[in-house]
């Protein structure tokens, strides 16, 4: 089996769509008379009709999706109910679906806690992309802009108001919340209010006061990172009662970890940054100064790249990040001080030039990488040398704190925590899974350094480490790592000179080894706990029990070296770009720049990635096969409906170019002409499949761990079902929905998709229709 297309010539249905379209990029040779369109894009549900239901028109309306996953329909239920909640998903796992839902079901207004200014606006910006009446107040608007927020909020006109926690705590916003009989307060990036948290922050330890005053509300609390300690102190601080609480699986398939020693951190960073031309990459740094440093060597190099940091003018940053939202800009070099205020979607890689200082740390801003759902890479370039930096930086800023012994502490033990993950030979996705208090099934991700097998071990590892550990003891266990490193190398320095360290047997005894590699050598003993390192301002090496084990041949040594090549996409990634077009992705990206430009908000707030891949795959050239694309909603058709059409009809005419192309038949993943091994890979990932939908795992999990198409894995969900049997099919159609498909199958003449999806008001998905007639024929005997 194999792919249906059609050709971009005249056929019942479809000719009006095309003729209109055709003659405004240039025309075609035929023209056909028009043929009105009489079907609604979708018809709202009575005011009678279910909960269930009206919550999937709602997430059908404004963002296109036909379901919800299971965490999402639990917290969007939780907040309708009006019970407080703890919400902990990663970053990308759908956690603002959850407070934007409920208050367009029930026609109320809800208060959105948020950290930052620009993450408020961005928020709001892709909500009116998508229809969504939302508002924000904050200390950066003039005086006409919130009286006119105020004169909509006295209107009704919002369902969400987003507010900064400190502008929350003021009196006007506390009488202007007063008279708005608020149902639910979403607090988000909750970790902020917890000491043991990896982000705290005072300001957050006042949400507190809004839940005394607000005793009719429910709180719900929303983070990505919070290991278990932290998720009981949110609870306690934020006061919630009986909360449901809600915990997400920690693990994002989609994502590459490469925890790679550092060796040369400009040359590995540009070789990072290279391997993903004209796609968004953050790197981040400790400094300032490197900020600037490492943003001025991509420059020199020919990438677009620009440095940020909160020493810089307002000005220049918001430039930064603005051109970074609007894909002017390809690379962000940051301290930590940016990223959460990006809700930029389709970055595709992150790359840390230093530790971060924690593993919540890393795990948040990885977390920025493939938001869509796409593969994304994420670097981090590790040395010894940076959890000390940490420590001595985490010294200076706790000086005049309330107990800096106890926060001192507290930071030291966090670094400890990130060194195990960068030095534990495992599976990085297991790694972290299991730091955030869950276990992780499968034995080779395939998508980490680890399980990749990109890091070599120094084939002489041992003899190396008795050789830099001989070298620290011969020169008196009194220098640091730059005097042990010339010593090693033979350098001819007045240092060495004056210690007469010329004359030692360990004198250039690695001088072919390339000094930044050396350098990382020493480090890794460190990091291993055979080599000591003094604190203070000069730190000196020294020896200790576990190093005169590895001199007397007693412990054997792995020091490790990054490959010089990795490849620059797993063979999951080039899957999932199977049947997609790359000059027409392109051509749509072109498009979506320029459409954001003319609206002034970020080109992500108008299509993601993940949009345009599936738009490139199908090239609908009508608005029903347009309409079956996941991720566009209602507004989004009316508004860029024939806009979409016109750019891929005028694509899909100057290249020749099949359209409407749509899977069909039980081996649809099987490209025409595959061979043996390409069949065997399609088998495998079928096989994956079905296991994970063994374990209730959603359509998007699939979607990642497979990297297949959402057409694709539909089908293999169908094929599942038939196969299976299983007892019901609630994990991927709520039972609401279940029912209404039964009860329009029981009164129609044909058990066709296209009568039962009409008969159902085009509410109900072509993908949902089938897997309710597929479990029904599958119990059925």
């Amino acid at each position: 089996m194999g792919v249906k297309e059609q050709s971009l010539a005249p056929s019942p249905g479809k000719a009006e769509r095309i003729f209109s379209i055709a003659m405004r990029v240039g025309g075609l040779p035929w023209a056909l008379p028009p043929i009105p369109r009489t079907q609604p894009l979708m018809q709202s549900p009575p005011d009678n009709a279910s909960p269930s239901r009206r919550i999937l028109d709602v997430v059908q309306r404004y963002w296109g999706y036909d379901t919800l996953r299971p965490l999402q329909a639990d917290a969007i239920a939780a907040a309708l109910a009006g019970r407080d909640s703890l919400v902990v998903m990663p970053t990308g796992g759908g956690k603002s679906l959850c407070y934007q839902v409920p208050p367009a079901v029930d026609g109320g207004i809800d208060i959105v806690v948020s950290p930052l200014i620009s993450l408020m606006k961005d928020q709001v910006d892709g909500l009116r992309t998508c229809g969504y009446p939302a508002a924000c107040v904050h200390s950066g608007m003039t005086q006409e802009e919130r009286q006119e927020v105020e004169a909509g909020i006295a209107a009704k006109k919002f369902r969400l108001l987003f507010v900064a926690p400190e502008r929350a705590m003021t009196p006007w916003f506390m009488q202007l919340v007063e008279q708005l009989d608020v149902r639910r307060f979403a607090i988000d990036e909750a970790h902020c209010i917890s000491h043991w948290g990896h982000d705290f922050r005072p300001d957050y330890r006042q949400m507190a006061v809004l839940r005394k005053r607000f005793t009719s509300a429910s709180f719900h609390a929303f983070t990505a990172t919070a290991t278990p300690r932290v998720q009981g102190d949110i609870v306690t601080q934020l006061g919630l009662r009986d909360p449901a609480i809600l915990i997400g699986c920690f693990d994002r398939p989609n994502l590459i970890y490469r925890i790679v020693p550092l060796v040369d951190r400009d040359a590995q960073a540009l070789e990072v940054v290279r391997r993903h031309p004209n796609e968004a990459v953050i790197v981040y740094c400790i400094s300032r100064r490197e900020t600037e440093s490492m943003a001025g060597m991509l420059k020199d190099n020919g990438i677009r790249a620009a440095a940020y940091h909160a020493g810089m003018t307002p000005e220049t940053r918001h430039y930064a990040q603005e051109a970074f939202a609007e894909e002017r800009l390809d690379v962000v070099v940051a301290t930590v001080a940016f990223g959460m205020g990006i809700d930029r979607s389709n970055v595709r890689c992150v790359l840390h030039a230093a530790m971060p200082k924690s593993v919540e740390h890393y795990q948040q801003e990885t977390g920025r990488a493939g938001r869509d759902g796409l593969e994304a890479e994420c670097v981090l370039l590790y040395s010894a040398a940076d959890a000390m930096r940490w420590e001595s930086l985490m010294e200076k800023s706790a000086e005049g704190s309330e107990n800096p012994e106890a926060l001192i502490a507290a930071q030291k033990r966090l670094i400890k925590q990130i060194q195990s993950l960068c030095n534990s030979p495992v599976c990085r996705h297991k790694a972290l899974s299991e730091y955030f208090g869950q276990s992780y099934q499968p034995t080779n991700c395939g998508a980490c350094d680890f399980c990749l097998n990109e890091v070599e071990g120094l084939e002489d590892g041992t003899v190396t480490a008795q050789k830099i550990l001989s070298c620290v003891a011969r020169t008196g266990e009194r220098f640091g790592v730059k005097h042990v490193v010339d010593v090693l190398q033979g350098a001819n320095t007045e240092q060495i000179r004056k210690f007469k360290h010329d004359q030692v047997t360990t004198y250039g005894l690695l001088k072919e080894m390339p000094r930044k590699q050396l350098q990382s050598m020493v480090y890794q003993l460190v990091d291993l706990g055979l080599l000591s390192r003094s604190e203070g301002e000069y730190p000196v090496l020294g020896l200790n029990d576990q190093s005169w084990a590895v001199l007397r041949s007693q412990r054997s040594v792995r020091l490790v070296r990054p490959k010089e090549r990795v490849a620059a996409k797993t063979k999951a990634a080039e899957i999932s770009w199977e049947g997609v077009d790359r000059g027409l992705f392109d051509h749509l990206r072109d498009w979506r720049r320029r459409i954001a430009i003319e609206r002034q908000v970020p080109a992500y707030v108008v299509l993601h990635d993940a949009t345009l891949m599936d738009l490139a795959r199908v090239r609908p050239t009508e608005l029903d096969v347009l309409q079956s694309i996941h991720g566009l909603g209602v507004k989004r058709m009316q508004d860029l409906g024939e806009s979409i059409l016109e750019a891929i009809v005028a694509y899909c005419l100057e290249h020749g170019l099949s359209t409407n192309v749509s899977p069909v038949g039980a081996s649809a993943f099987e490209p025409i002409g595959a061979t043996g091994k390409e069949k065997s890979k399609a088998a495998d990932a079928k096989q994956m499949a079905i296991d994970l939908f063994q374990q209730n795992r959603t359509v998007e999990e699939v979607m990642s761990y497979t990297a297949r198409a959402r057409s694709t894995v539909m089908q293999y969900l169908a094929d599942y079902i038939a196969e299976r049997r299983p007892e019901n099919i609630d994990a991927w159609v709520d039972p609401a929905t279940y029912q209404r498909v039964v009860a329009a199958a029981a009164g129609a003449e044909s058990p066709r998709l296209k009568p039962l999806h009409e008969q159902l008001g085009g509410s109900v998905s072509y993908d949902l229709i089938r897997l309710v007639m597929a479990h029904l024929h599958a119990t059925s005997g």
